[in-house]
């Protein structure tokens, strides 16, 4: 089993920036693949970006692509998810997810582990 706990949410300003970060208990991540998704109020949980365990490879869905950036530390078992020049439609829930499936890393049905969240508030 893998624990996630999520941290770095806040309110921020348009164009301003924050750091998520997700700690991971349990087991290491260095053989996993992370993943970071968000859900908007009335909105589905939506794919953010995600790091492979090998490579690694990384993947943003294009509305964040050239803003946000995600990247792990394996020495202390942590996901990271750098968000600048952000905008009011980033408002959300940031989950992170962990798996050891290596397709499909857009679909939450992917991820078999999940944190509770934290919460990214954009005003503009």
């Amino acid at each position: 089993q893998v624990q996630l706990v999520e941290s770095g949410g806040g309110l921020v300003q348009a164009g301003g920036s924050l750091r998520l970060s997700c700690a991971a208990s349990g087991r290491t991540i260095d053989r996993y693949t992370m993943g970071w998704f968000r859900q908007a109020p009335g909105k589905g949980r939506e794919f953010v970006a995600a790091i492979t365990w090998k490579g690694p490879t990384i993947f943003y869905r294009d509305s964040v692509k050239g803003r946000f950036a995600i990247s792990k530390d394996n020495s202390k078992n942590t996901l990271y998810l750098q968000m600048n020049s952000l905008k009011p439609e980033d408002t959300a829930v940031y989950h992170c997810a962990a798996t050891s499936l290596g397709a499909n890393l857009h679909d939450t049905d992917t991820y078999p582990y999940w944190g509770q969240g934290t919460q990214v508030n954009v005003s503009s």
